[in-house]
This record gives structure tokens, sequence and C-alpha cells, in this order.
């Protein structure tokens, strides 16, 4: 950046309605900070956007003046794309409006929204669509990675909910990407990451959900955890789409509802949420109580937006965090002595094993028929390898690594790309299947210089 004359910078500050900031500037340090602290990169200007128009004016400073370009949404990626060094940042996060039309159960999003920003516009209405699990969590990235969360077993992933986009391409143009208009652009979209352009607005299809529905957590000591997986890996074979049950094996959190001696022990919780009626939920999730014997449980009646909150206090930033991901098609019984073991001996109390489990909805689509490919996907895993001092970084991604290598033979291949860490430019491929050379193709379209490379790129073709 110190090549550009500061005439040119300032030129450039003129025609910005938003926030320029620059390494000088007293805010820098805190602007360019992202959620996961193992990144610390350095841009030479970060620009908080007040509209797409700051938007058109920063790509093109980028692509005119030859800078590393990196865009962040309003959550928390896990690689650290949204920051680069010496480049431009793009910073959505002050685009955040939601806009409801309830008649139409239809919505529209900025770019720079979280779920927490989505879910409360829209369940206001009794409203909403297949969204994370972290109200945390910015909707765009969420969204151009596929999406998926509690409502993906009845509604599908996210991006099986997107109705149209518009984009800020690489030459500057805005466009509207819908099914109708730029289709293969809006086919990318859809889980080919944020390799094509700067999305500063979603549309999306909403359903009727809650907003009470019936949520929560019941927990099981580590030494059922064998039986309890088994248990758990029969009973969502056979569950409605409308109940979603996850397993997440940890050490246990101080809860009020978990006894004192369970505290900081290895427990395997099963984190539950049924789309439907709460009275015909609560018959359903009766068998998930005799798996073996709880040590403790959290189940009732809540506001969806609740229980999309449950679990931001496990992703507070300024954490180290260090993730591996496998896609399965089922769940073996030599996953689960990997699992266990893995388990007792966690590196960090911060530390976690969770299976989501999608497939119904989201398993119906072919896998050509967007971008996310990953439609034999059953439970996606994450390996979240989260602790707090840098002198832990080599054991604690070693034991994620480690993990990753041990479960590897039960996975079926994929792996879900926004939970892609830097260092897994390797499994890019993977990431994006099948769909990986037509993606290329609407690459070089959209983007021939590869100007969005800061991502899990994909190189035109």
């Amino acid at each position: 950046m110190t090549d550009l004359p500061a005439t040119r910078i300032e030129e450039f500050k003129k025609g910005v309605k938003g926030e320029v900031i620059l390494p000088d500037d007293e805010s820098y340090n805190t602007a360019r900070k992202v959620w996961n602290a193992m990144i610390d990169r350095h841009p030479a200007l970060i620009v908080r956007c007040a509209s797409a128009t700051d938007v058109v004016r920063s790509v093109n400073f980028a692509r005119n003046n030859g800078l590393p370009l990196a865009v962040r949404g309003g959550g928390h990626n896990i690689a650290g794309t949204a920051i680069c060094d010496d480049g431009i940042v793009i910073d959505l996060s002050q685009m955040k409006a939601v806009s409801v039309d309830p008649g139409a159960r239809r919505v529209t999003v900025e770019g720079g929204a979280t779920l927490a920003d989505f879910d409360a516009a829209t369940q206001a209405h009794g409203l909403a669509t297949p969204m994370g699990i972290n109200s945390t969590t910015g909707v765009a990235g969420l969204t151009l990675g596929g999406g998926f969360g509690w409502l993906s077993r009845k509604y599908g992933m996210t991006v099986d909910n997107l109705l149209s986009a518009e984009v800020v391409t690489a030459a500057g143009e805005v466009v509207r990407a819908s099914a109708t208009e730029h289709p293969d652009l809006f086919w990318a979209l859809r889980g080919g990451g944020g390799n094509f352009g700067v999305v500063t607005q979603f549309g999306f299809q909403l359903h009727a959900v809650g907003p009470e529905l019936l949520s929560g957590l019941i927990f099981y000591p580590l030494s059922e955890a064998k039986s309890v997986l088994q248990q758990y890996r029969d009973f969502v074979a056979k569950a409605p789409d409308e109940l979603s049950v996850w397993a997440v094996l940890r050490q246990a959190p101080p809860l009020p509802f978990l006894p004192e001696s369970v505290h900081g022990k290895e427990v395997i919780a099963l984190a539950l949420l049924y789309a439907g009626d709460p009275t015909q939920g609560k018959l359903l999730v009766e068998p998930l109580r005799k798996f073996g014997k709880p040590v403790g449980e959290h189940v009732g009646i809540q506001p969806y937006v609740a229980w999309q909150q449950a679990f931001d206090p496990l992703l507070t930033p300024g954490a180290r965090n260090y993730w591996k991901s496998h896609n399965f098609s089922t769940l073996k019984d030599g996953l689960f002595d990997a699992v266990i073991e893995y388990i007792r001996k966690l590196p960090s109390p911060q530390c976690e094993i969770f299976f989501g489990a999608i497939g119904g909805a989201t398993a119906r689509p072919a896998p050509d028929a967007a971008a996310y490919a990953h439609r034999d996907a059953q439970f996606v895993m994450n390996v979240h390898g989260r602790w707090d001092d840098p002198a832990d970084d080599e054991r604690c991604t070693r034991w994620a690594r480690d993990f990753f290598k041990a479960s590897a033979p039960f996975a079926s291949g994929g792996v879900y790309v926004n939970f892609l860490t830097a260092d897994e430019g390797d499994r890019v491929s993977a990431a994006y299947g099948p769909n990986y050379d037509r993606l290329a193709q609407v690459k070089r379209k959209y983007d021939p210089e590869n100007l969005f490379r800061v991502n899990q790129n994909i190189v035109p073709a």
C-alpha cells in the first residue's frame, strides 16, 4: 500500500459513505481482529461499507490497484478469510438490514447481518428458514457455503431456500442473480463460497416456525457413550424430518441443571429441536431419555430464538480455534470407538466433537441442483478445537488432526466448506465435489482474474 500515492487513497476515501480505516487510525487494531484469535493479519485498509455503492467503489479500487481483496460478513469464519495482509478488506458488518414480507413469506437481508438479526426480524411473524445453530454466525458466509441448521431436516439446506442475491462482481457491476436472472451465477452462489463476488443482499423463502418450539439437552456420562451413540444412530434413521437431534461430546459445562459432580467431566449430550407441535414432539423425544441413565437434562418449550442462542457462549470471540471436519453417510461402531478414545484425552476444556444430523430434506435435491453437492451427507462432524493460550497451539491442533485421521476411514469423502481451516487448501476439491469443474467455468465468466481469491478458492477454468 505504501506504493500508492496518498492522494489516491484520499480520493478513494472521499467517495465512500462508510468508514475507511487505515493502519495509523486508532480503531485499526480493533477493526482488523477477527473471531479466531489464531488469525493475525494486517490489511492496508478496511472499508466498513454503508451501501452497495461503497462495495462497488472498493472492488474497483482493489482491482485497479492490484490489491489483495478480502470480504468480511457479519460472523466468524474459522479460516480467517475475512481478513488479508497488505490489501483491502470490504467489511459488510454495518449493512445488516432485514426486511420481511410476511404475506409472501419472503425476506431480504443485507450481507453483514447475523443470524440474531435475521431471527429477530422473521420470528416476529412466526417465520424462519434453516439458518445455522449460533446467533452470532453471519448470514452471508453461512449461506454461500451451503448452510444448515436445526430446521434443515424439514426445510433443506440454507441455499435450498435462497431465492435471489444482489452481487457486486469483479468488474464492479451490480447484478441480480436468481433462477431466471444470471442463473449460472445463482447456481454457483448456492454453495460455491465467496468466489464469485460480494453478495450485498440475499432473498430467502420463509416457513411457519414457532415461535415456541420443543428443544433442549439430555446428558449421559461418557461411560455410556458407545451404547448411546448406537441407539442415537438407530433413532435418527427413523426420526421424522421435523425432529433434529445432534450428538455432542465434551466436558460438561457448569450448567445449573447438571449436578456439580458432573461439571468438568466428559459427557455426551443429545441436543434436540422439534420443528412442529410441541405436544407431538414430547412423545417423539421420550425414547432419548431411555438410552441409558441420564445425568441431567433441560428439555422444554421455549422460543426458537432462545434455542438459536443457547450455544453462543461456546463460540465467543477471542479464543484460538482449529477445526477438522468430515461428512458421513452413516455412523459406524469403529467411529464411535475412535471418538470416545479422543474425548478421553481432550487437550482443553473447550474442545468438543459433534455430529450434526442433517439428511431429510437436505438429501432430496440432486447433487448438481446447486453448487452444494453433498446430498449424501446424513451427518456433518466437526472437531472443534478451542483454547486460549498460544502455548497450547501445537498440542491442541495435533489432537484435532489425529482424530481427523482416525475418523477418516469411516467418512464419505466430502466436507462442508465452511468448516475448512486455513491450512486445508488440499481439500477444496473435496468441498466442492463433482461440481468443481462447473464452478470453475462460472468463475472464469464472472471473475476471470481471480480477484476473489481470499477464500476456499476455485481457480478460473
